[in-house]
């Protein structure tokens, strides 16, 4: 696998399927590593940074972690790939955007990205669809194990894995879900549910996490500790508490929503996808407003022609760097609000 070939995979998690995948549109599982004996990334002098990313992608290429592993060098890739690369949540903005030696390991079908030198040495993520908690732990549990068996991670035992933000010292691991919430920040009940968020000690982050805004109300809620926790604790909670409460949160406001006046909304889905499918010039911000509604009129059976795996690659093949990608060359923005309205158009069947 090449990296030109990211923008026509088939990527797993967004593909609309999976338990809970009207709200939950994929879940990730992320674990934070540290080598014994070498400092904290920051602590690092340049020449440990370059033998600590020499010896992390060795390790992961030769541990048969997944079928056609990619190997991305980070630090010499062009701006353009290290956007798509963001876009496509496998690796961190501040992992794009720094300077020092770093690496990416992707899987073949995306579902398994390991970021080489980001806040850790290794940052280890699954990323699959739907409510699959349980399903990608053992994933990456599994990865783990093959890494654990070829390094020597930092482990204290009474604080667990030593981790460069305190937040993740224990098990280092952090849970999160894409949720799709657009009938709350319709109805004016999103906050209501942020504020739960925030009793619940989780983190509310936008559509590329730490740093970003929402954009077609889509929302990361993750955990914020791990400390005293074991992993069975913190996935249990999640996977029978918290997103089964935010999930119930967005039905019912779904709801009420169709009840209140049925007609109001449905006309606000149709012109949604009408504009979608007509546009000839349309910026990044009002396609993904316009893919919220549609892909809740999918869900309400309002709109009946279009699917959820195509709707759902729309919110990534739209981005930026995507649209670079499909047309073979650097476009300024003026050219991919045309590019973008013509893909729309294509995919979606418009005129």
């Amino acid at each position: 696998m090449k990296l030109a070939d990211l923008p026509k995979n088939d990527c797993q998690w967004l593909r609309g399927v999976g338990p809970m995948h009207d709200v939950v549109i994929s879940s990730r599982v992320r674990l934070a590593r540290n080598i014994a004996g070498m400092p904290f990334l920051t602590k690092c002098s340049p020449q440990q940074q370059q033998d600590l990313e020499a010896l992390l992608r060795k390790t992961l290429l030769e541990a048969q972690l997944a079928p056609e592993m990619l190997y991305v060098d980070v630090q010499q890739a062009c701006e353009l790939d290290r956007q798509l690369l963001l876009e496509r949540h496998l690796m961190s903005k501040p992992h794009a955007k720094a300077e020092h030696p770093r690496g990416l390991a992707v899987s073949a079908d995306e579902t398994a990205a390991i970021m080489v030198n980001e806040e850790d040495h290794l940052r280890m993520q699954v990323l699959r669809s739907g409510l699959q908690i349980e399903q990608a732990v053992e994933q990456i549990a599994r990865i783990d194990e093959k890494l654990e068996a070829r390094l020597d991670f930092a482990f204290h035992s009474r604080y667990g894995y030593l981790t460069a933000c305190p937040t993740n010292v224990g098990t280092g691991l952090r849970i999160s879900t894409m949720l799709h919430l657009v009938a709350l920040k319709l109805t004016g009940e999103i906050e209501k549910a942020f504020r739960a968020a925030r009793d619940l000690h989780l983190a509310v982050r936008g559509f590329h996490g730490e740093g970003t805004e929402a954009v077609g109300d889509l929302f990361q809620v993750s955990n914020q500790t791990t400390l005293g926790r074991s992993e069975q604790q913190i996935v249990e909670e999640f996977c029978t508490q918290i997103i089964p409460q935010f999930i119930r949160y967005e039905r019912l406001a779904r709801t009420s929503l169709f009840k209140r006046n049925a007609l109001a909304i449905e006309d606000k889905i149709c012109r949604s996808l009408a504009m979608l499918r007509s546009a000839r010039l349309i910026s990044s911000a009002e396609t993904l407003y316009h893919l919220s509604l549609v892909r809740m009129g999918v869900h309400a059976e309002v709109i009946k022609d279009v699917d959820l795996k195509t709707l759902n690659a729309l919110f990534l093949m739209i981005q930026p760097a995507h649209l670079q990608k499909v047309r073979g060359q650097e476009i300024d923005s003026v050219t991919r609000a045309v590019v973008r309205a013509e893909y729309l158009r294509k995919t979606l069947g418009g005129n």
